[in-house]
């Protein structure tokens, strides 16, 4: 008997009715288009560099188009941190030999202060842009990426490093193209780890937003619009009010940032976790529930459908599949020589340039008065080290390991990691001022407001990453107190730590520039150190005293990376990955 054809019926054929989430979605995109059209005519704005502001108003009445200013500066650094990371941390990852010269390379970067990227990119940027407000945007832009970008890259890059080895050599049995496996791997792996640094990144781009807006280089200031440079004015003219105005706006701006950007991302991770029983408790999010049930997203990825797939098909076609199991040893070994002789040339070239423009300029009896003052700053941040580990990995392993508490906890955390402390610069150093307290102890303090945070979230992911059958099971035996915490919790954070640890040495080398040399009204506050050295140096315009001081900073970093975290990290592969 011959089989009839079914067909669809009408209910399949009908496309789907509009509902109010929809509308509620699709308004959210109409205006998030039009803010980001606003943004753009902005920047075409005309500017002469001889007649730049150096202040700009602090009319309440224009804090939130500042506001909104900022944040759009915020989540452009934040994609090109992310495309940065993407690049970097997988060729530093994949790549032995790219890997000895890019680590090095990132923990430079890392301990490189923004005040020494300003240095170079504000005049770089507005010879690029002569007549335009772009050239000054761009550089505000990349100051915020260089308080965001390292962070990300050391946190992927170790994700990859750690990759569950039967995962790894599923991917290389079947074949698997390069893009192939850093979108359905790479990537996927990696996610609740980036996505919580992702939130630290865009919190120490907070931190840093002042320096980025009101830019003060050779003793030429330029203010941008933004809630950064409305905060440095207020301050310069000890208008306190303005400033606690300011940081109002800014706490319902990270509130609102979290509610809608960062909870649906911590939520949306959960699904990439590597366990084999799924846990109790999952993160909620309102918006990302309203974003699921809206048509909205579907109809606008619709188009971007035919492109991802071409993609594949041309990787499939075209691409290289990933290293073989049994590498060329001989070839590998060869190539290494190469390299090595390559890289050992450059830098000879490029340190004997340097040491001779420095011997020129200010002698080289420079660089023993800046190890020294760096001396006094590596101090203060093992001090800080020490302190954030005793105080918030407790904290975020409790935070980590509850569901529910984070829920809670989330937004508080991210008030705190997000917020500017140098936002509360003018009162501490109005405290300082009154009580005759010196910056030398109470540095320690600031510097901790900006750096103490990337241990706090980076054991917070890593608590989150354990798996679930794991606590359950030392749930099951009574493992607890002490016998879990060496067992379980250790192993567990223990590469989420390492890499919240060399960051966070690396911020604390960073906030020293504006910890160490606070300006309060007609009061400046110096320190004694290796920060304030180059603060001082980059409001003089004496570039060589600028070099000299990054030169023996990044010394330091690392230095220090060498010794103490790199060890770590192959601690951490060898015997903490899953």
């Amino acid at each position: 008997m011959a089989m009839r054809r079914q067909f669809p019926t009408r209910d399949v054929l009908r496309r789907p009715r509009l509902r109010p989430v929809d509308l509620l979605v699709g308004a959210a995109v109409f205006a998030l288009l039009y803010g980001l059209l606003r943004l753009g005519l902005t920047l075409t704005a005309p500017f002469s560099p001889a007649h730049a502001p150096s202040k700009i108003s602090t009319d309440p009445s224009q804090l939130p188009g500042y506001a909104l200013r900022s944040l759009a500066r915020m989540f452009i650094a934040l994609g090109l941190s992310v495309a940065f990371t993407f690049v970097y941390g997988t060729a530093a990852a994949r790549s032995r030999r790219a890997e000895k010269v890019l680590i090095p390379i990132l923990d430079i970067l890392q301990s490189v202060p923004i005040l020494g990227f300003l240095s170079i990119t504000v005049t770089a940027f507005i010879a690029l842009f002569p007549h335009s407000i772009l050239g000054l945007e761009c550089a505000s832009i990349f100051a915020i990426f260089t308080s965001q970008a390292w962070n990300m890259t050391f946190s992927f890059y170790h994700s990859l490093l750690t990759q569950p080895r039967e995962l790894d050599e599923a991917a290389r049995l079947m074949r698997l193209t390069k893009w192939e496996r850093f979108w359905k791997l790479d990537v996927p792996s990696s996610m609740i780890g980036l996505v919580w640094n992702g939130m630290m990144s865009f919190g120490g781009g907070w931190f840093f937003l002042t320096a980025s807006e009101a830019i003060t280089v050779n003793k030429h200031s330029y203010a941008l619009p933004g809630i950064g440079s409305y905060v440095a004015t207020a301050s310069a003219q000890s208008d306190l009010g303005r400033v606690l105005l300011a940081i109002g706006v800014m706490i319902v701006m990270v509130l609102a940032v979290n509610f809608l950007f960062w909870r649906p991302l911590v939520a949306w991770s959960e699904r990439f976790r590597i366990e084999t029983t799924e846990a109790s408790e999952q993160p909620r999010s309102i918006m990302l529930d309203t974003l699921r049930r809206s048509h909205v997203p579907r109809l606008l990825g619709r188009p971007l459908q035919p492109v991802v797939t071409g993609l594949d098909r041309a990787t499939r076609v075209f691409g290289i599949a990933d290293r073989p199991l049994t590498p060329n040893v001989v070839r590998r070994r060869a190539g290494d020589a190469v390299f090595g002789v390559v890289v050992a040339i450059g830098v000879v070239i490029g340190a004997a340039s340097a040491l001779n423009y420095v011997q020129r300029t200010v002698g080289l009896d420079e660089f023993a008065h800046a190890f020294a003052l760096g001396a006094v700053t590596f101090g203060r941040v093992l001090i800080l080290l020490v302190a954030s580990t005793l105080i918030w990995v407790p904290v975020g392993v409790k935070i980590g390991l509850s569901p529910r508490l984070a829920r809670y906890a989330q937004p508080i955390v991210q008030v705190l990691a997000s917020f500017p402390a140098n936002f509360l610069f003018p009162f501490f150093a109005a405290f300082l001022i009154a009580t005759g307290i010196s910056l030398n102890v109470g540095g320690i303090v600031l510097m901790a407001l900006g750096a103490q945070w990337y241990i706090l979230f980076n054991t917070i992911a890593g608590a989150m990453s354990i798996p679930s059958d794991l606590r359950e099971a030392m749930d099951n035996f009574g493992v607890r107190g002490w016998q879990r915490w060496r067992r379980l919790i250790i192993p567990g954070i223990f590469p989420a730590y390492v890499t919240g640890g060399i960051t966070a040495a690396g911020g604390a080398w960073n906030a020293s520039i504006i910890a160490e040399y606070v300006t309060y009204g007609h009061h400046t506050l110096v320190a004694t150190g290796l920060g304030a050295y180059i603060a001082q140096a980059t409001v003089n315009g004496e570039f060589a005293k600028i070099l000299t001081g990054i030169v023996v900073m990044s010394i330091y970093v690392v230095g220090l990376n060498r010794i103490v975290w790199r060890r770590l990290y192959r601690l951490a592969e060898a015997r903490y990955s899953l």
